[in-house]
């Protein structure tokens, strides 16, 4: 568990390390500021919230975007909120280091959002 780390909505822990490989569990958009606040409005701004739950998972096991392998993006709008997650998605990575990436709909998600996303990372070698 990361301290900083949003609060769980769920039984895991925000990452487990197994081979140099980091799994990151699902991102909820909710603020780990205020985890009871109000979703931010729409899938742009929620995308951009759960990224930045994701970046600071990453960040307190020494870690960031960049040594994303694997990203799968869970959405429960599909044919709307596809096309401007494409558009946004590559802002938040080097140009042309972008992870591999699996994006479906889904019925539902924990707190009515409308995104998470989960990662795989390595940890790079020494």
């Amino acid at each position: 568990m990361i301290s900083s780390g949003p609060r769980p909505v769920a039984p895991f822990s925000h990452a487990v390390e197994a081979g140099g490989f980091v799994f990151v569990t699902g991102q909820m958009p909710t603020d780990p500021a205020a985890p009871d606040a109000p979703l931010p409005e729409g899938i742009e701004a929620q995308t951009r919230r759960v990224i930045d739950n994701l970046k600071v998972v990453l960040g307190g096991v020494g870690l960031g975007l960049g040594d994303v392998t694997m990203a799968r993006i869970y959405l429960t709008h599909f044919e709307r909120d596809y096309a401007a997650l494409n558009a946004l998605w590559p802002s938040f990575f080097e140009p042309g280091k972008l992870p591999a990436r699996t994006t479906v709909g889904v019925t539902a998600l924990a707190v009515g959002a409308l995104v998470e996303i989960d990662l795989v990372a390595r940890r790079p070698a020494v």
